[in-house]
């Protein structure tokens, strides 16, 4: 999921561009960019995509943004978006382990009652100071969560915090990595607002993957094409995870390659290079 492209549930007309855009995943938005008098048409125009023969054709990777569990649109969101077609649930406004695990019991209810037999992941974001010194707990919180997302502009600006300072988005990047890393489990980066900037936007973008993240949020579809080609491994990458797999199949413990030494924890970084590579051209 190198690219996840926002778009709002309350503007249907721009469904079917999402779905022919470059993007990896679709996070449809009931959240901060559907005004309140718009909230049941955009759960209305959510649940019939769901159920579209063009969602059902599509590989791409298929996210709702509900509502915070605290509001009453919450219970509304999960009754309308609960389908086999959808992928993951991004939680907003988490702030701790309980707020994940209302979560998972209201998803599986409804997921018994509707015979679904795969269950949807929720995605957390990680957007409050209590969140981000919870992250960790929240990222254990129930097997359900697959990963931690960043939110900057709700975690930063109203503490008054410079949202284009470089050493504080690295500080919370490594921060949020580390905590999804405890779980087992996979960091996204936050999005970038000022679409027109897309140095800025690479080199957010950039930074995020040298931390181990695995991808961006894209406001705008403009910033797709960069976050696939940053979160793409490289040839060379790919090309040193596949021979450092290779002679890991000749060598017991640790070997050296390139002069490097290689052990078990570049092993299975490798592995995982060439996974993403995988997935990157399956998509």
């Amino acid at each position: 999921m190198r690219s996840k492209l926002f778009v709002p549930a309350s503007r249907p007309e721009l469904f079917p561009k999402a779905l022919a855009s470059a993007a990896d995943s679709l996070s449809f938005d009931l959240e901060d960019a559907v005004a309140e008098e718009h909230k049941d048409a955009a759960r209305g125009n959510l649940a019939a995509a769901l159920a579209s023969p063009e969602f059902a054709a599509t590989t791409k990777i298929m996210i709702a943004r509900v509502n915070a569990i605290t509001t009453p649109h919450f219970a509304a969101d999960l009754a309308a978006i609960v389908h086999a077609r959808l992928d993951y649930v991004n939680l907003p406004k988490v702030d701790s382990a309980a707020d994940i695990r209302v979560a998972s019991a209201a998803l599986a209810q409804l997921e018994q009652a509707r015979g679904l037999d795969r269950r949807i992941a929720i995605l957390a974001n990680i957007e409050t100071p209590r969140a981000l010194r919870c992250a960790a707990e929240i990222a254990a919180a129930d097997s359900r969560v697959v990963g931690l997302q960043l939110a900057f502009a709700d975690l930063l600006e109203p503490l008054g915090i410079d949202r284009t300072n470089a050493a504080v988005i690295q500080q919370l990047q490594l921060a949020v990595r580390l905590a999804a890393g405890e779980a087992g489990i996979w960091a996204y980066d936050a999005a970038y607002g000022a679409i027109k900037d897309a140095d800025g936007f690479r080199a957010e973008a950039t930074g995020a993957k040298h931390l181990g993240f695995l991808g961006k949020s894209c406001v705008h579809p403009s910033q797709i094409a960069i976050a696939n080609e940053v979160f793409q491994p490289s040839a060379a990458e790919i090309d040193f995870a596949r021979r450092v797999v290779e002679a890991a199949k000749v060598h017991a413990g640790a070997f050296t390659l390139d002069g490097r030494m290689i052990d078990a924890p570049f092993i299975r970084r490798a592995h995982a290079v060439l996974a993403a590579a995988a997935n990157a051209a399956t998509r």
